[in-house]
């Protein structure tokens, strides 16, 4: 009778928090990062450089990005993304994956720079030295894992050159991470 009592009051705890969730089930633990359980895609063993797993969606309807890279007057860089089935999640977002929804991350070279939750960004130009470098914009779930498609990422990534006489940047396409360059 008294694990009867004990088993129905945390079911009851179960309830108020939100269901089984709410009580652990479904969740996994990476690297420090929480991933819930969710019927938006499939778990992939894969995961980025910064350990989070990539979500699985079909190809149709799957978020997509595009990157274009601009020099400013101010010696940084104007970046401006371009989505397609895709909605910034505003701060204070439910770290829950919804369809088609979430923020960016930008890299440098590979070095994340930037968290992004709205289309436009200016990358200072100390994070951007002498020389070319890949600027890379990926998609991500609110819950932290990797938008993918057919295992990769969806990404895009741009080249662009920083020198003392000028600059070049260059735009991205497609969530196959397309590059070209162009000089402004």
């Amino acid at each position: 009778m008294r694990w009867t009592r004990g088993l129905l009051t945390a079911l009851a705890v179960c309830v108020l928090l939100g269901g089984a969730a709410g009580c652990g089930a479904g969740d996994a633990h990476e690297r420090g990062t929480t991933v819930s359980a969710s019927p938006v895609g499939t778990l992939l063993d894969t995961m980025d450089e910064e350990g989070r797993l990539y979500r699985e969606v079909g190809r149709k309807g799957a978020p997509e990005v595009a990157i274009e890279i601009q020099p400013d007057s101010a010696g940084g860089w104007d970046v401006r993304l371009t989505v397609r089935d895709f909605r910034f999640s505003p701060a204070g977002t439910r770290a829950v994956p919804v369809a088609g929804r979430g923020i960016a991350h930008l890299y440098v070279d590979g070095r994340s720079v930037a968290r992004l939750r709205t289309a436009e960004y200016r990358l200072a130009g100390r994070l951007v030295p002498r020389g070319t470098h890949h600027i890379t914009a990926r998609l991500y779930a609110d819950d932290g894992t990797v938008w993918a498609v057919r295992g990769k990422p969806v990404e895009s990534t741009a080249d662009i050159t920083a020198s003392g006489s000028g600059s070049e940047a260059g735009s991205g396409s497609g969530p196959e991470g397309g590059q070209g360059s162009a000089a402004p």
